[in-house]
């Protein structure tokens, strides 16, 4: 079998998406998601301008050379530019090696671990009270996890609080949105959300909660400790992870889990975080870490150390990163949970997929490769329409992470 042809798909059903496919002389194909939030034309070109000329002849069952081949021969490592492309690479080929094999793509890497892949939605409010009421609603649906985020009193804007609630959509239009932080008023609130919300639905629901890269190391670990009497399913992103030793501090002055990685592009990015068992959950995900060939030598890494995978999976993250990744999911060993914002219908429309939602869990579905395709046709009708997420300041104007 030869590669034949390969082209990249930009559309925009109600958010930016960027899709390879890549086709063969024996007529299949294969997608992968190259998505960058914010930066979708910069992987677009790098896929166009210097990927697809590197794959026409080449044998697509040969997925770990030419992972190896564009990670080693571009001189140029890591990164999320390169990181993406490689990865909607890397899916592509897996789609076709397991549509020629006829199998769900999880049979190839092992087959099943368990029955479904237990995942979060997101519940947030304006305020406590409409918080609480999202979390119900959630809980409702079916959902076993529930990240909650809460308006902050004092503050105009506060982290996870977006148009929607069903589909939360962070990124907006045109240039990105300022907004305006205070570390003081949300170290004061925080407990106060997770105190009510234990009062009402005890502690059978897990929840979970997002400081986004927020915090200082001392700060993460006084809001970690005073969350401990909630038992949180994990803190995400506490502090910025740049310096993976600043999760050490963290460490000694909580025991709520820890998770962190949704921006990680490189196994190098978390290995002294797992070595070190500085955190509980990696949540590196197939489209921005290299596709499911570097993500099982990140699990694999992982499970030495008893920490357990929690996978990014935001609306930028398009259907077939979704859909890849629940097939690895449901296969690998040390499966902890799987993020969900749902996408709107006319993404799914876009991206007809095997996948579905039952009680709390997504089933990858049997459909050969990793059952996620794309309507050419449908996705021609929504041009590509820049946006951006957010960017953050102090209330003094010092400009801080979002």
């Amino acid at each position: 079998m030869k590669i034949t042809a390969a082209r990249v798909i930009v559309t925009c059903p109600g958010r930016n998406f960027v899709t390879l496919k890549i086709e063969t002389d024996e007529g299949l194909t294969g997608l992968g998601d190259a998505t960058l939030n914010g930066r979708e034309l910069a992987v677009a070109s790098y896929l166009s301008d210097h990927v697809i000329p590197c794959l026409i002849g080449r044998d697509p069952h040969q997925a770990e050379d030419i992972w190896q081949y564009l990670y080693r021969g571009a001189y140029w490592r890591r990164g999320p530019v390169t990181m993406s492309a490689i990865a909607a690479v890397d899916t592509a080929l897996w789609d076709i090696k397991a549509k020629a094999a006829g199998l769900p793509l999880y049979q190839l890497l092992g087959g099943r671990s368990r029955e479904g892949v237990m995942v979060y939605g997101h519940a947030n409010g304006r305020d406590l009270a409409e918080t609480t009421d999202q979390v119900g609603k959630y809980l409702e649906m079916g959902y076993k996890a529930v990240r909650a985020q809460t308006g902050i009193p004092g503050m105009k804007t506060a982290y996870g609080i977006g148009r929607g609630t069903l589909f939360y959509e962070p990124a907006t239009k045109g240039l990105p949105e300022e907004q305006i932080w205070s570390t003081e008023k949300y170290l004061d609130f925080v407990p106060k959300l997770f105190e009510e919300l234990r009062k009402v639905y005890g502690f059978g629901p897990h929840l979970l909660h997002d400081a986004h890269h927020r915090l200082t190391p001392i700060e993460a670990g006084r809001l970690g400790k005073a969350l401990e009497p909630y038992r949180l399913f994990w803190l995400e992103d506490c502090t910025p992870a740049e310096n993976q030793e600043a999760f050490r501090l963290v460490r000694q002055h909580t025991v709520t889990p820890l998770a962190v990685g949704e921006i990680f592009n490189s196994i190098h990015d978390c290995r002294e975080l797992i070595q070190n068992q500085l955190i509980d959950y990696i949540r590196t995900t197939v489209v921005h870490a290299g596709g499911i060939t570097q993500l099982r030598r990140i699990a694999d890494l992982a499970a030495l150390y008893q920490i357990k995978t929690g996978s990014h999976g935001a609306t930028d993250n398009s259907p077939v990163c979704m859909g890849a990744a629940l097939h690895f999911d449901i296969w690998v060993p040390n499966f902890g949970i799987q993020e969900y914002m749902r996408h709107t219908p006319e993404t799914d429309a876009v991206f007809p997929h095997a996948y579905t939602f039952f009680d709390g869990y997504l089933h990858p579905g049997e459909a050969p490769g990793h059952g996620v395709e794309i309507d050419e046709a449908l996705a021609a009708k929504y041009p590509y329409d820049p946006a951006y997420l957010p960017v953050c300041r102090l209330e003094d104007g010092t400009m801080w992470n979002w």
